[in-house]
């Protein structure tokens, strides 16, 4: 499972109407709180279904889809993320997914974005100082 392939796999869900529609929602102009993000016009729904087939996808290949430039890259990349916290009881495991997830903040600069993965730090907090 590399990038390419997450990436081909979302490329084939372009909805090029919703997208346009995406970029006023998520208030994408010059000064808004989206300022810059580019979106391709997929659902959620979609999202969930094609990171639920890259669950195992490296976090080094994960990396440079969190990257994109593509809303949608970026809420899939952080969905699988999730995921991975979801569904990994160990703990050295998901310390590490935490360390990635703090490294990469910068990417996850829309309401949707924090909102869909805010479970991260909120469950592996929620014992802890």
């Amino acid at each position: 499972m590399t990038a390419k392939h997450l990436i081909a796999e979302l490329s084939i869900q372009v909805d090029p109407i919703r997208a346009k529609h995406s970029q006023r929602f998520f208030k994408t102009g010059k000064g808004e709180y989206g300022e810059g993000d580019v979106f391709l016009g997929l659902t959620v729904p979609q999202q969930r279904i094609i990171a639920k087939r890259f669950n195992s996808i490296p976090l080094e290949e994960l990396q440079k889809v969190l990257e994109s430039k593509y809303h949608e890259h970026r809420l899939t990349a952080l969905i699988i993320l999730v995921n991975k916290f979801k569904f990994s009881k160990e703990d050295k495991i998901r310390k590490g997914i935490i360390d990635f997830y703090l490294k990469n903040t910068r990417y996850i600069n829309n309401w949707d974005l924090v909102d869909s993965s805010a479970r991260i730090l909120g469950e592996y907090l929620e014992d802890r100082n």
